[in-house]
This record gives C-alpha cells, sequence and structure tokens, in this order.
C-alpha cells in the first residue's frame, strides 16, 4: 500500500502542472531547435553541449539540467539518459525531448519535485545517440515494412554491439582473480569503434555519472545486465542463461522502480512475450556481447539499464500522448533513484581531495572510486554495511554504516599516509634527485 500511495504522491505533484508539449516525430534539424528552444527558456538551469559527431556529421548533442550548468558540484551526483541508439527506435528520442520540456516547464512554475530534483541532481539528456540511423528510418516512416531499416549508424554497425568486450575479462577476473571494477580497455579500442561509439566512451570518462538508462524500442521491459551470457555461445547457438552482476538485487529494484511507475509495463505481459514484474536480465531474455549497458557498469562508476519502451519501434505520432503520459512518472521516479545508498568526501589528512580512491563494500564484489573533486556515490539497498576507502601511499580506513530507504547516508573518509610526508628516501621523490636538470618538463 506504501508503494501505491507513494506513486499517487508523485503524481499529484506533477499532475497539477502539466507542461504543455508538443507530440510529433522530430527530425534531426527539428531536435537541434527543441534542445535549444528549452534552453532559451530556461537559460539559468540547462546548457546544450555536444560530445561529438556521427559518421555523417551530425553532433550527438545532450541538454544538461543543474542548479549550475557546466560545473560539478561535490556531492551532486550526476546523471544520464540516452535515447535513439538503434535509429530506427524513436519513441526514446521522442520521450527524452518531452521530458526535457516538461522538466523546464515545471521548474518554472515552481514544482517543488522538480525543483528539488534540479537542484540536487546534475541530469544530462541525450535524445540521440544515431541521428544518422533515424534519418534513414523517419524517411520511410511508420509505414515501412523494413523493420530493421535505419537500426545501425551509417556505416552498417549496430552501435549496441560496438563498445569493448570487458565482459570476458570480469568473468575470468570473478574466477581467477582480478580487478573487478574499472576494467581497462584495449590499446587500440579506438580503431574498433564507431565515431558514435567513441564519442559516447570519451563522454562517460569525462563524468563521473553514477546512474543511466538508454531507451530502446520493440518490447516492453525493463532489462538490466549483464548482457552477455556466462557462457555467450554453446554449440554455435547463442545461450540464454541468467548472469547476475554482484549488484543484481539492487539492479532488479532500479528496473522494478521504472516497471512498477510505468504505466503498464510492470502488467508483464507486452508485445506477445511475458516478463514477471515487467523486469529482466539482459542474458537471460537472449545472450548480447559488447553492449552499451554493461561497458558501463564493468569500465566506470555508472549504474545503467536498458528500458524497452515500445512493441512498435516506430510507433504513429497519434500514440506519442499515451506514451508520453505512460512514461513521465517513470523517467521522473528512475532520475530520484540517484540520491540512495551512501555518498561522501575522500580527503587525505590535510583536506585535499584524494580522487581515485577505491570504495569497497563487504559482500559486493564490485568497487566504485572517487571522482576528480574527492566525491564519491554508492548506490546500495536499505542495510547496514562495512564500507572500506583505499588509495595508493594511504592507510586504509573502514567503517560500517547502516543505509535508511530515504536520502543517501553522509560517509566521509579522510585517509592517512602510511609515510609521513617528509621521511620519503630520494628513491620515492625522483624530482629530488640531483642529476635532474631544473629546465625538464614537469
Amino acid at each position: 500500500m506504501s508503494g501505491l500511495l507513494s506513486v499517487l504522491l508523485h503524481l499529484s505533484l506533477l499532475l497539477p502542472w502539466a507542461a504543455p508539449v508538443t507530440f510529433r516525430h522530430h527530425r534531426y534539424d527539428e531536435l537541434v531547435r527543441t534542445l535549444y528552444k528549452v534552453h532559451n527558456e530556461c537559460p539559468y538551469i540547462t546548457r546544450v553541449y555536444s560530445v561529438g559527431r556521427s559518421v555523417k556529421g551530425r553532433h550527438l548533442y545532450v541538454l544538461e539540467f543543474s542548479d549550475y550548468p557546466g560545473i560539478h558540484e561535490p556531492l551532486e551526483p550526476e546523471v544520464k539518459y540516452v535515447g535513439n541508439m538503434h535509429g530506427n527506435e524513436v519513441l526514446g528520442r521522442e520521450l527524452l525531448l518531452q521530458l526535457a520540456e516538461f522538466l523546464c516547464e515545471e521548474f518554472r512554475n515552481a514544482n517543488p519535485r522538480i525543483l528539488r530534483l534540479v537542484q540536487d541532481t546534475r541530469i544530462h539528456i541525450m535524445p540521440s545517440m544515431n541521428p544518422d540511423g533515424y534519418e534513414v528510418a523517419a524517411a520511410q516512416g511508420p509505414e515501412a515494412s523494413g523493420y530493421l531499416l535505419g537500426r545501425n549508424n551509417a556505416n552498417g554497425v549496430d552501435l549496441n554491439r560496438n563498445f569493448p568486450d570487458l565482459n570476458m575479462y570480469i568473468y575470468y577476473n570473478d574466477k581467477y582473480g582480478g580487478p573487478n571494477h574499472h576494467l581497462p580497455l584495449p590499446d587500440n579500442w579506438e580503431s574498433q569503434v564507431e565515431p558514435e561509439t567513441r564519442a559516447i566512451i570519451q563522454w562517460i570518462q569525462s563524468f563521473n555519472f553514477v546512474l543511466s538508462a538508454n531507451l530502446h524500442g520493440g518490447a516492453v521491459v525493463a532489462n538490466y545486465p549483464y548482457d552477455k551470457s556466462l557462457e555467450h555461445r554453446f554449440r554455435g547457438y547463442r545461450r540464454t542463461a541468467n548472469t547476475p552482476t554482484p549488484d543484481d538485487k539492487l539492479f532488479q529494484k532500479l528496473a522494478k522502480v521504472y516497471s512498477y511507475a510505468h504505466g503498464w509495463m510492470h502488467h508483464g505481459w507486452n508485445c506477445g512475450d511475458y516478463f514477471p514484474d515487467g523486469i529482466t536480465n539482459g542474458a537471460s531474455w537472449y545472450s548480447l556481447s559488447k553492449g552499451m549497458q554493461d561497458f558501463n557498469y564493468l569500465h566506470t562508476n555508472c549504474f545503467e539499464i536498458t528500458l524497452e519502451l515500445s512493441c512498435d519501434k516506430f510507433p504513429r505520432q497519434e500514440e506519442l500522448p499515451r506514451e508520453w503520459l505512460g512514461n513521465r512518472e517513470a523517467l521522473v521516479q528512475f532520475l530520484e533513484q540517484v540520491h540512495q545508498g551512501i555518498k561522501g568526501m575522500v580527503l587525505d589528512e590535510n583536506n585535499n581531495y584524494l580522487p581515485n580512491a577505491v570504495i569497497s563494500v563487504s559482500g559486493i564484489n564490485h568497487d566504485v572510486t572517487s571522482g576528480a573533486h574527492g566525491d564519491y556515490f554508492r548506490l546500495l539497498l536499505p542495510g547496514t554495511y562495512t564500507v572500506t576507502a583505499t588509495a595508493p601511499g594511504f592507510d586504509p580506513k573502514t567503517v560500517s554504516v547502516t543505509v535508511g530507504p530515504a536520502e543517501p547516508k553522509r560517509v566521509d573518509f579522510q585517509l592517512t599516509r602510511s609515510i609521513p610526508q617528509g621521511t620519503e628516501s630520494p628513491a620515492q621523490h625522483p624530482e629530488a634527485d640531483s642529476h635532474q636538470s631544473k629546465s625538464s618538463p614537469g
């Protein structure tokens, strides 16, 4: 009952200020105009930026919402939405444009829930990761018989099977030992991926994203990692087998938040498929290699799920209002999930930031790291945890913390150097070598 009351309360906050929206499909030029229109209407809380270009030179635009656009505020989490990764799966693209208009309008109307969200969260919205594919699909329209037309980028590559495959390394490390997070990329990774994929990878390396969803179509279900089965192929056939991450229960909760806030996803029966609670482990559905969802989890601090939002990949324009009403509350609730678990600062004894400090949670074999400003974010379900912070050259520190169901618990770490400053030998300070010229570059 409490969950239902919570949903009704959220709806009551949203509905009185229903923002005027324009329900239509947006070609690339219209998409760009819409993003700048929102920015012009809410200039103090938005920023439009590009993370790169597609094969055909179209910008991969992002619209940012924040009370300080363009600035990372320590202890304020970063969250992202990515739409239209497959060019012919267009609903996510339109929903994200509607969401951008909605957030701007509700902020201007002083909706307390949206005010709080924008003030406490840095939100990045990329409506289209594959603008070239979209233009191909849009030229055909909803009546097109080519189910896959426009799915790939202009080079004919499926972008959701184009990221470096880190699953094979994590499965090996789980069995034989090795890093459980921030797995390194192959030396030649840039030559192996498409321009759009390269832009996304450089983007997520540049921001300390905590939570993410990428929006697809062709089914109605919230899909969580791992996407790649532990045994990806069996005698030439794809083998489906539930392949959970160390954060499986948390991912299930994130997926359920979207599913149950959605108008009908949680019913389970959609598009001829049945998914209990409207969620699925990706590998349990079908094994997918080199996907963006698993890559986020294994290479960065970001927890990403994949939202399949419509049976029709390219729904008719008249269906967009119903789809928006079915997804609006879920889109907002999912953003709010970034405010759970623990967060804090990692500092040295002189209160200097310690970036790249490792935050480990006992019993969960997946660590996260502090960002450039020394702040970290660790999504966790309610419970009591033993948490350790470590950094090279510093003594580790361990605390016990109890996480509640509401706001994240603030847990700061101040680490002490293992070897006090000033006592290192010259070998530990190469710059002290008298043979090094003072004019040498630092």
